[in-house]
């Protein structure tokens, strides 16, 4: 079985071989801090998920400076991030839209040279591996709307939202729809979408708001996967429990969330309707655990979660995270599994 097989088996439950897919995220400051040993785990448990990193055709005029050197650094939209440490990325301090009722909203670039990436090399990518790949895209609009007008800032607004957010909102979901289209009709498996919507504890706003606002654009996203007989996989930080019975009831097929923060006696509930594509706890295990911690927390994924499928074995070897643990869950993760 390929790479590319197992993921599909194991997104749609009927994975039988007991092997559990694989992925690692990596941030920079991994690399920078532990250079060798990090190049050997990449060695020892390679991904069978891989991203299509588009070439643009045109750069958005927007963007300068490095996002994950220390400085200033400015996204294609407009937004202005002031990073202090290499090899991560910085926060926005000065929102790009100002006025309560965003009558500056003419400051913010719509990146329409994200729509200029070649279709035919992606293609070929596609073509040259028996891996999954996913689209080299991320619509995010929450995430978004905090870069461009601050996070406080955006949460007093969608209190009562003034008409020109609204405005606005439409012209970015017209934008993500585009581009998703695109990335819809290259030979990808899947399409991607990212938005940060926990808290610890809870959702960062009213779950209510969040499906008479939110939840329109991601039926659509999601739509456009289905229309095109993609795959679609979501990341959000946090504690999503109030918003995933909603991603699934829209068909999402995967989502990267942080297991750890909601409890297995609620996610366990889901088993078999939507995969965990990960992960393993990165505030306390992966940073302050043991590897027999690591080993533990993957036990505890799989027989909570594991139903033919319906998980995927990631983590992010981020910052603080020890090698020796991050090693320790994808050699408990190779394991075959009888469940």
């Amino acid at each position: 079985m390929t790479p590319r097989e197992l993921v599909y088996s194991t997104l749609e439950f009927r994975n039988k071989t007991g092997k559990v897919p694989r992925e690692v995220w990596t941030l920079p400051w991994a690399k920078y801090t532990y250079g060798e040993e990090f190049d050997k785990i990449l060695a020892e448990f390679p991904n069978d998920i891989l991203t299509a990193r588009p070439h643009y055709a045109k750069k958005s005029p927007a963007t300068s400076g490095v996002s994950d050197e220390v400085g200033i650094y400015k996204d294609d939209w407009g937004c202005i991030f002031l990073n202090r440490q290499r090899g991560i990325i910085g926060e926005v301090k000065e929102p790009l839209v100002q006025d309560d009722d965003w009558e500056d909203a003419d400051k913010i670039h719509i990146p329409e040279e994200w729509l200029t990436f070649d279709k035919e090399e992606v293609d070929r990518f596609c073509e040259s591996t028996d891996h999954f790949v996913l689209a080299g895209c991320y619509p995010r609009p929450f995430e978004q709307l905090q870069f461009i007008r601050g996070t406080e800032n955006l949460f007093m607004d969608l209190v009562d939202p003034p008409a020109n957010l609204l405005k606005f909102l439409d012209k970015m979901h017209d934008f993500y729809c585009r581009q998703l289209e695109m990335w819809a009709q290259t030979k990808v498996d899947a399409l991607m979408l990212m938005d940060d919507w926990g808290t610890q504890k809870s959702l960062l706003i009213n779950p209510e708001t969040w499906v008479s606002v939110f939840k329109p654009l991601y039926r659509d996203y999601i739509n456009i996967a289905k229309k095109y007989n993609k795959k679609i996989f979501m990341h959000s930080d946090g504690n999503t429990l109030s918003i995933l019975p909603h991603l699934i009831e829209l068909g999402l097929d995967a989502i990267n969330t942080q297991l750890f923060c909601m409890g297995f006696e609620e996610l366990k509930k889901f088993r078999g309707q939507i995969t965990f594509w990960g992960e393993i706890d990165r505030q306390n295990i992966l940073p302050h655990g043991t590897p027999a911690d690591a080993e533990k927390a993957v036990c505890e994924v799989m027989e909570n979660l594991w139903q033919d499928g319906g998980v995927i074995a990631q983590l992010e070897f981020g910052i603080g995270a020890k090698p020796e643990n991050v090693r320790a869950a994808f050699a408990k993760w190779a394991q075959t599994w009888d469940l």
